[in-house]
């Protein structure tokens, strides 16, 4: 598509408030429009989908000002006159898998966080799905990378010890008269997209390996290789190994600005000093195109998408086993149907959702009530029986695509010493093993970097008693009998675990923290017994008064002092 071809398009739908040009390899569109949803639909109607030509949007939206990233409250010297080899701006899925792949040759890394801890964006807030690449295109980034990616997790979960499943996916149809077509394309992915387990399962089979499924249910589009992991751990298993490795992680700190040279990135700005590496890895998730900005080598956009999801009571979990959506019923005002189904997660709850709703706003992970019901309203199409009253709790995060629908992973255009992993959506958890390998590889390649060879791929992760047989678990007690002081009833979550988590080498000593790696305060009452147990903890531990402790970050004290000087929660 050309810009005058888009120009026309823009013109047809907008007037002339807004036009598009081509400029350094990108289509830049600029002007002024009411609605958030007229500026997304302006960016895709300017894109080409799966296309190497990039949309910048730069369509101001009507009163608006554009939203400021939230910064840390630390500020100090800590990374001062830091010369890493490699620094990766992002602690997600994409750069912490990076930098544990990274560690695997002779470089020093230094990943950076801006949050308190790792995996608080997209990352931690999916559904945990390893997806098989069933509806991916053929010659997208995201099916090259996650054919490969999935047969990957056995062997990746098990080095990094962290509970996957392999639980298999139903496409549901309603309507028998879709199963020719649905057939046809079940064949053309397995020869043309080398999709090779997929198949089609009718309603009888459907119902016999899982019995609350709908009765309106005809047949599915059935994919074996569809798992589950916790996200989050993934995430934190990968940062525990690099760092076990020889990487750094700095949390708390957020890239304010680049000095960029003849091309070349000279130095990184920090809230906590100013860092000069060689090379610069963009994980940065719905901020990843204004990191690409700081370094002078924009040449996309990032139109952040809310998903929202409901997590059930175990006693839901133990109803159905598998992945499951109704295809075809897309929610009101969603513009995008990825995702969208329920899942058995690996903690052997339900998860109920994503929706796909557009916004201006990066960083609001704010739930509402609509996304809930309009996300129950479609899966009960699946299962009938499904019910808010077993909701214990939910979340939504912010996913970062970019107006082209696919992954980008490249050098950068302008800037010669940045590498963009960026636009990264569903089925960025997938991929990301495979996506870490290329990417290390390109690194090691470029520094002439040799193998590490004190690299360890094992990752050990803190005893879970939960997980255990009595003669195991009797066995850990007498060891250390902190692992017999049972904090979260809900959970089964000890003492010693509970310490574990405090004493690992990538220790974030915060309530929240804590529950991220060994679930106190994720069962049925959300903490509600347990927290003051966990805060105690984490005070005796550190040393410290438990007004010093911290829910998620500095600033989320949980006690306050009275004005009597007693601590109040």
């Amino acid at each position: 598509m050309n810009v005058n071809d888009i120009n026309r398009k823009l013109e047809k739908k907008f007037g002339d408030r807004v036009s598009a040009r081509f400029e350094d390899g990108s289509i830049i569109l600029t002007g002024e429009l009411d609605e958030w949803s007229d500026v997304v639909e302006a960016g895709m109607l300017a894109a080409t989908p799966y296309s190497t030509t990039h949309v910048v949007n730069d369509i101001s939206l009507k009163g608006a000002q554009p939203e400021q990233m939230h910064m840390p409250s630390v500020r100090d010297d800590a990374l001062e006159g830091a010369r890493p080899d490699i620094l990766v701006i992002g602690g997600g899925i994409s750069g912490c898998s990076i930098a544990r792949e990274l560690t695997r040759y002779k470089l020093s890394v230094l990943v950076l966080e801006k949050e308190a801890d790792l995996a608080l964006g997209a990352s931690g807030r999916n559904d945990g799905e390893v997806h098989p690449g069933v509806d991916l295109s053929k010659g997208t980034l995201k099916h090259k990378y996650i054919r490969r990616a999935n047969h990957m997790y056995e062997e990746l979960c098990r080095d990094l010890d962290v509970p996957f499943k392999r639980l298999g996916q139903y496409a549901c149809f309603t309507h028998k008269s879709w199963l020719p077509f649905v057939w046809l394309y079940s064949k053309w992915r397995k020869n043309v997209d080398g999709i090779e387990d997929t198949r089609i399962a009718m309603g009888s089979e459907i119902r016999k390996n899982e019995p609350e499924i709908s009765p309106e249910v005809a047949f599915a589009l059935f994919n074996p290789s569809s798992g589950t992991v916790s996200p989050y751990n993934l995430v934190i298993a990968y940062a525990e190994n690099a760092v076990d490795n020889g990487a750094k992680i700095s949390l708390n700190t957020a890239v304010t600005g680049m000095d960029v040279e003849d091309g070349v990135i000279k130095a990184v700005y920090t809230n906590r000093g100013t860092v000069y590496p060689k090379q610069v890895i963009n994980c940065a998730g719905v901020w990843s195109d204004m990191v690409a900005k700081m370094a002078q080598d924009r040449f996309f956009s990032i139109h952040p998408r809310r998903g929202t999801n409901s997590i059930l009571d175990k006693k839901a979990g133990s109803r159905f086993g598998m992945i499951a959506s109704v295809v075809g019923t897309q929610l009101p005002g969603q513009t995008h149907t990825k995702g969208g189904g329920i899942l058995h997660t690996v903690h052997d709850n339900l998860l109920i959702g994503p929706d796909a709703i557009e916004t201006p706003e990066r960083e609001n992970t704010a739930t509402n009530s609509d996304s809930i019901e309009r996300v129950f309203a479609k899966q009960k199409i699946t299962m009938p029986k499904l019910t808010e009253k077993d909701i214990i709790t939910y979340f939504t995060g912010v996913r970062a695509p970019t107006y082209e629908e696919d992954f980008i992973i490249e050098p950068g255009r302008k800037t010669k010493n940045i590498y963009h992993v960026a636009g990264i959506q569903s089925p960025g958890l997938t991929t990301a093993p495979a996506v870490a390998e290329d990417v290390a590889a390109y690194m090691a390649e470029l520094f002439g970097a040799e193998k590490n060879e004190s690299f360890d791929p094992i990752r050990h992760a803190p005893p879970h008693l939960a997980a255990m047989d009595d003669a195991s678990r009797a066995a850990l007690i007498k060891e250390n009998p902190d692992y017999g002081v049972i904090v979260c009833r809900c959970e089964e979550v000890s003492r010693g675990e509970i310490l574990d988590a405090l004493r690992s080498s990538v220790c974030v000593p915060t309530v929240d923290g804590v529950k991220k790696r060994v679930r106190p305060g994720m069962g049925r009452c959300q903490g509600g017994f347990c927290s003051p147990l966990v805060t105690q903890i984490i005070a005796e531990y550190l040393g410290v008064e438990l007004t010093d402790v911290r829910k998620s970050s500095e600033e989320s004290p949980i006690v306050f002092e009275s004005k009597k000087g007693a601590a109040e929660k």
